[in-house]
This record gives structure tokens, sequence and C-alpha cells, in this order.
């Protein structure tokens, strides 16, 4: 969960520095808002690459985790 927040925070960080540039360059109101999530999402796609696969990976674990607990409570259940 920790990495997730931080991927997060960081996501939101560089949206926020996206729409103060984009501010200062004269873009103002729904235009102001679309090109900072353009750019941010740019940003963060080539600028958090060993974020997004640590929140990856902790998401594969967690998955993993809990199908190994249906599975186990499937297999308790057919010994019924």
């Amino acid at each position: 969960m920790r990495v997730w927040l931080v991927y997060t925070a960081l996501r939101l960080a560089l949206f926020v520095a996206a729409l103060g540039a984009l501010y200062l360059a004269g873009a103002r109101g729904l235009l102001l808002v679309l090109l900072a999530a353009i750019v941010s999402g740019l940003a963060s796609y080539l600028l958090l690459q060993r974020q997004r696969h640590a929140v990856a990976a902790a998401l594969d674990a967690r998955v993993s985790r809990a199908r190994r607990r249906l599975d186990d409570a499937a297999a308790a259940e057919d010994d019924d």
C-alpha cells in the first residue's frame, strides 16, 4: 500500500508542477487542466517507471495471495 501512496503522490506532484508551468505560460481554464493532465501523464510515464513497476509487483503479490487463499478454501471445501 505504501508504494501505491508514493506513486500517487509523485503523480499528483507532477500534475501540480505541470499546472503551474502551463499557468505561467498563459494557459487558463479547462485548457489548462487538460494540458496539465496530458503533460503530467506523459512525464509520469517517462519519469516514474521504477515506481510504476513497484506498484505492479505489489498488486501482483496481493492478487496471488488472494488467489492462493481462494484455492485453499476451495480445496478445504472439496475435502468436506
